[in-house]
């Protein structure tokens, strides 16, 4: 099970956690998102190594 289905969350986009720079890709990426009304947030998903950036999961998709 992924950490973005135990959460109900949509993946909207992955960032390898042995990036140089951490996770700031991921950061900088949902705080786009956010500046554009959508409520992203940055989890660690230690199974597959990497940051991904979710929004809560909407009942059309």
């Amino acid at each position: 099970m992924e950490v973005a289905d135990a959460m109900d969350a949509k993946v909207l986009e992955r960032f390898p956690a042995g990036s140089p720079r951490g996770s700031w890709p991921a950061e900088e990426y949902a705080a786009r998102r956010r500046a554009q009304g959508e409520p992203a947030t940055v989890v660690m998903d230690l199974r597959s190594d990497a940051f991904l950036v979710v929004v809560p999961a909407r009942d059309e998709d």
